[in-house]
């Protein structure tokens, strides 16, 4: 779940970055990049990897 938020954070960066959009100091491309490295390293270290059953097998 967190990469595909990450590839999405990714992919407005480039088009903020892309498209030279004039935005204010929070939603810059850098900003918005580090948030997907940010949420793409909460996924490689797996949380937010999705909910695991530990239930009781028969």
């Amino acid at each position: 779940m967190l990469a595909i938020v990450s590839a999405v954070l990714f992919f407005i960066a480039f088009l903020i970055n892309a498209a030279d959009i004039s935005t204010n100091d929070t939603f810059t491309s850098t900003n918005v990049m580090l948030l997907g490295l940010t949420a793409l390293a909460l996924h490689v270290a797996g949380i937010g990897s999705g909910w695991s059953v530990r239930g009781r097998r028969r």
